[in-house]
């Protein structure tokens, strides 16, 4: 009996910090944080034939600044965060990555601009948002880009195609957090998902790539649903191979 109730207190306080840890900004918008310097922020918009979907983005912060990658799905949700980011934990944007050119990774560049914010992505986002009369990112990279922040670095890696051709990943040595979007599938995922715009073929591969590259990591972040760690890329690389 008292491993019973020593098993519930424990559930219960678990239970207890996981809700502390995430922050409701409104009925599509949270803040979930994964450790003392980064927060995964999920929003949620309404797709046809999908339903309300989520989608993850991270900010990562120094002291009093932060820096964003992907944005919520639209400009109204991007400004949201800002402000709440702003207003409630005294951050200061310095600068914003997306993932790939698809709305759930830089829907919100449009209101980044109007407030300024140095956006840098890989060469190819920056071509396709050019190419579709999207906001455009600043700057763009071809293989990798480092980020100095404070103390520490940012380096974003184009591991080559996958869910879209441009698509890139995120890595946060200090931390051992890696955020590779919607290429990462969550532990629930059945399939790919959406890869209209991406290389079915070269999937695998670039899975691969990313699993050798970062053998440390801890806490993987994938573009929709649940984060977790490295076997979410393994399973990822499963359901590539079997596509």
């Amino acid at each position: 009996m008292k491993k019973v109730i020593l098993f519930i207190v424990i559930f219960l306080g678990q239970q207890a910090v996981r809700s502390q840890d995430t922050i409701k900004i409104s009925d599509n918008l949270e803040l979930i944080r994964i450790s003392e310097n980064a927060l995964i922020h999920v929003s949620y918009t309404v797709l046809p034939g999908y339903g309300r979907v989520p989608a993850n983005g991270l900010v990562y912060t120094d002291r009093h600044k932060a820096y964003l990658f992907d944005t919520p799905w639209n400009d109204s949700l991007t400004e949201l965060l800002v402000s709440f980011l702003e207003d409630e934990m005294g951050l200061r944007i310095e600068g914003f990555v997306p993932n790939h050119w698809h709305e759930d990774c830089m829907g919100g560049l449009g209101y980044l601009k109007s407030r300024k914010v140095n956006s840098y992505s890989g060469r190819l986002t920056r071509e396709i948002a050019m190419a579709k009369n999207l906001p455009v990112p600043d700057h763009a990279f071809i293989d990798s880009l480092t980020l100095n922040h404070g103390r520490r670095e940012i380096i974003c890696y184009f591991p080559g195609a996958a869910h879209s051709m441009d698509n890139i990943v995120v890595w946060i040595p200090s931390e051992r957090i890696l955020f590779p979007g919607c290429i990462c599938k969550s532990a629930d995922s059945r399939d790919l998902g959406n890869t209209a715009d991406g290389d079915t073929d070269a999937y695998a591969s670039t899975v691969e790539w990313i699993i050798r590259k970062f053998p440390g990591a801890e806490t993987v972040i994938p573009g929709h649903g649940s984060h977790g760690g490295p076997e979410l890329l393994n399973h990822t690389l499963d359901l590539a191979l079997r596509k």
